[in-house]
């Protein structure tokens, strides 16, 4: 088990750490993380498509050696795929194995009333802890120890999920009607939401957690994400194909590369055995970073004086 107050006891050793596990983060983001844990806060992530949100959960996660328990939103989500639901197949099962057994569980009750109670008594058991089947939210809150928490594009899911959040995001907790409040174990877990901005994020939700928006890097920050992943590149070729890059955002595309577009792009040079971008070598390899025709298409016009440019 890592020692993760040792880990998290300033933002520098936090940064250092991402560092270690090749994740170059911006003192923000470093700052973020921090207070999420000494505040037990949960941090709402938010930023363009690509970036480095959901990889943030997964380095701290690798990080501070803890389990990472993920929840991927979509539309229609509810409480069954998210929180809990009944093992109805068991419950099934069980009330087949009572009713051959009837004449045995009511043996000796008296009267219509006490047959009724008698029955009740093998309903409760039917919604208890052992027909419980947990999903991605409360089996979080069953770590003992802990666990990084990563509820993924949060933005996809409707209004009305993120209410069901609301109580697990301010108080750690779940209240389940048929057995009650589930709270916690030792250790509540670091929560990270993210979202790509596709929708607005209801104010009740944002109140309840830290907020954290990653942009875009600069070009000496990618450089050292490129360097970080793609070690290999040499110097000369990762300054060009991030320059590269950060003129394409410049440009008006439907999507503009990302940076996991550029960690590909750095890969598909290095296995290329690329030295210098040469414009018909970044022609081929243009849906590598942009991933709509529209987009390639406008770019190949543009592509001489682009390169011709960026190896200045």
């Amino acid at each position: 088990m890592a020692d993760i107050e040792k880990i998290a006891e300033s933002v520098d050793s936090l940064r250092q750490e991402f560092d270690d596990h090749r994740y170059i983060c911006s003192n923000q983001i470093a700052t973020a993380v921090y207070l999420a844990y000494h505040l037990r806060k949960p941090v709402l992530i938010e930023g363009p498509p690509g970036v480095g949100k959901t990889e943030l959960a997964k380095t701290t996660a690798e990080m501070f050696e803890l389990p990472l328990i993920r929840l991927q939103c979509y539309e229609g989500l509810d409480e069954s795929k998210a929180i809990y639901e009944w093992k109805y197949g068991k419950q099934l099962l069980y009330t087949q194995v009572l009713k051959e057994a009837l004449d045995e569980v009511l043996a000796g009750a008296k009267g219509f009333a006490q047959s009724v109670n008698r029955l009740h008594e093998f309903g409760d058991i039917f919604f208890s802890e052992e027909f419980l089947e947990p999903r991605p939210l409360l089996k979080a809150l069953r770590e003992d120890d802990g666990c990084v928490l990563l509820i993924d594009e949060i933005d996809k899911s409707d209004h009305e999920f993120e209410s069901l959040l609301l109580e697990i995001l301010s108080d750690y907790q779940i209240s389940i009607p048929e057995i009650g409040t589930v709270k916690a174990n030792r250790e509540p877990p670091m929560v990270f939401l993210t979202s790509n901005n596709t929708r607005e994020i209801s104010d009740a939700l944002k109140r309840r957690c830290l907020h954290l928006y990653i942009p875009f890097p600069d070009v000496e920050l990618e450089q050292r994400i490129i360097h970080a992943r793609v070690p290999d590149v040499p110097d000369e070729l990762r300054r060009q194909l991030v320059a590269f890059i950060h003129e394409l955002r410049d440009l008006d595309l439907k999507k503009v590369p990302a940076i996991s577009e550029t960690i590909d792009w750095a890969r598909t040079l290095l296995l290329l055995h690329t030295e210098t971008l040469d414009p018909d070598l970044v022609r081929d390899t243009l849906n590598v970073i942009l991933k709509f025709q529209e987009d390639i298409e406008n770019v190949d016009v543009e592509l001489p004086s682009i390169t011709a440019k960026v190896k200045k």
